[in-house]
């Protein structure tokens, strides 16, 4: 089947779901399923989204900005630095500088599936899907059990690639590692994955 012989129709119920969670990334809001640990990362980020971000930098994010850039220009060695530098980054929709900070943390520290992810986000609002499944894939590959990284696959390969049959199988990973894992607009994982595979059966016996 061909990407597009494979999107199911808007009246059906896949399009219902995907309206239920995708609507969210145009308005802005993203998805909350998971949020990247506190403990490695200095700013919680939620999982990708879709479409441009409305920038808006508060004095006090440009002032901390500054005062991080000047941290690594002395010290580049410095990966935590780099690593909330590419938080304010991505907090601020800048999204080619978060991507280089990032990178920069991961010479440092290349074992942080948290800032691969963040770093797959980034690569997504920059307009790179494919560098953003390479990022998520590379996390967890580092860290089987990384959740957020399942999670934001299957976004990308849904919403992006138009694959929900891939997406799909993300998600069957993802539960397997957290059976209880939702959308964040309360919908079961489990259930979205259960009537999107059920909804291309139906489509697929209509043709």
């Amino acid at each position: 089947m061909t990407e597009k012989s494979t999107m199911v129709k808007k009246e059906t119920v896949i399009y219902a779901i995907i309206i239920g969670f995708i609507l969210g990334f145009i308005s802005g809001t993203v998805f909350a399923v998971y949020k990247l640990g506190a403990n490695n990362t200095s700013q919680q980020h939620e999982a990708a989204e879709a479409g441009p971000q409305t920038s808006n930098v508060s004095s006090q994010q440009q002032e901390a900005i500054n005062n991080l850039e000047r941290e690594v220009t002395a010290d580049e060695s410095n990966v935590e630095a780099w690593t909330r530098l590419g938080h304010l980054y991505y907090d601020t929709d800048k999204a080619a500088k978060a991507i280089k900070a990032y990178n920069k943390s991961l010479e440092l520290q290349p074992d942080n599936a948290d800032v691969w992810t963040d770093l797959g986000v980034m690569y997504r609002r920059n307009n790179q899907p494919e560098k953003a499944i390479e990022a998520f894939e590379h996390a967890f590959s580092i860290n089987p059990n990384h959740a957020p990284s399942r999670l934001n696959k299957g976004i990308v390969l849904l919403y992006d690639f138009d694959q929900p049959v891939a997406a799909i199988e993300t998600w069957k990973e993802l539960l397997a590692i957290d059976p209880e894992a939702k959308l964040n607009n309360g919908m079961p994982l489990k259930q979205a994955v259960e009537e999107i595979q059920n909804d291309i059966d139906s489509h697929e016996h209509k043709e």
